[in-house]
């Protein structure tokens, strides 16, 4: 994918120029968006992928800047952010009906994490959902709690975060440890963009879900996976297939395929398709309640 692109910008040849130049690149319509999605799946056009890419690099930036406070080079977080943008537009499916960035975000931040707990080394980190959770959340309860500069936690605002996270208070106190200092000020200025600003003019709204907290949500993808698995027991054969094969597919067969298949109509593959993806639903959000995963 990324030899297909002819991207030469770069942020390391100097973030406040490469957060400038990708100001420019225009935010894409729609319809615009569909066609160029359509032209790299079918025939891998590598300027159609070009222009996805380039239209969502202040996606990653944005979401790159949550992640200045580990201590490491904000622009190698980009350029690792960049490579999950290119994973996304490779993977995109268009007909899907999803926006390319709602489906980015996802490879963008998992594409940092990994580089994030990778580059900080955190022996023995990172195993659990649980343990994955408080390294991205730490700071923001710490601050929440007005000890985000102080190295020494009380026991009792140990203790809170180790319940509300679910893990212990000796692994609040380790992690806490591990990663005092290195928090960059919000009010630093960024020169050379258009007009001067602060790193903080590059954070998501105040009133939007954290980066920390949305990336934390992704750890729990083994247990909606597992619940997905136990959902398609409550559909039939015929169900299962249909649904496998037109939605949980990387390359989904089409209605006329399936029709073949089964001897059916075009109409009725989609009915079924239709209903059991609603049975699916359903089954989904029971399991999720009786185990206690809803808000």
């Amino acid at each position: 994918m990324a030899n297909a692109l002819s991207i030469s910008l770069s942020p390391e040849q100097g973030l406040s120029r490469y957060l400038s130049e990708i100001r420019r690149f225009p935010m894409l319509e729609k319809d615009e968006e569909f066609m160029l999605g359509k032209r790299w799946r079918e025939h891998e056009d590598a300027g159609a992928a070009e222009k996805l890419v380039t239209s969502h690099l202040r996606l990653v930036a944005k979401i790159a800047m949550g992640y200045r406070g580990y201590g490491l080079p904000i622009a190698e977080v980009i350029s690792e952010g960049n490579v999950g943008l290119m994973q996304a537009v490779k993977k995109f499916d268009p007909e899907k009906g999803f926006r390319l960035a709602t489906y980015a975000m996802w490879w963008i931040r998992a594409s940092i994490q990994e580089y994030v707990l990778r580059s900080w080394s955190l022996v023995k980190m990172g195993t659990t959902a649980a343990q994955k959770k408080l390294f991205f959340n730490l700071r923001r309860m710490k601050s929440q709690m007005q000890a985000i500069d102080d190295n020494d936690l009380k026991p009792e605002q140990a203790e809170a975060i180790a319940t509300k996270l679910g893990v212990t208070t000796d692994e609040v106190m380790s992690m806490n440890g591990r990663m005092a200092g290195g928090d960059a000020s919000l009010n630093a200025p960024l020169r050379g963009t258009e007009g001067d600003g602060q790193w903080q003019d590059w954070l998501a709204d105040d009133d939007a879900e954290s980066q920390e907290d949305e990336l934390a949500e992704s750890d729990e993808f083994d247990t909606r996976m597992q619940l997905l698995q136990t959902a398609m027991g409550e559909l039939n054969e015929r169900e299962q297939y249909i649904l496998q094969k037109r939605r949980l597919s990387e390359e989904p067969e089409t209605l006329e395929e399936l029709a073949g298949h089964f001897g059916v109509s075009r109409e009725r593959i989609r009915q079924i398709e239709v209903r059991a993806f609603e049975k699916l639903q359903k089954a989904m959000k029971e399991l999720a309640a009786d185990r206690g995963l809803m808000n």
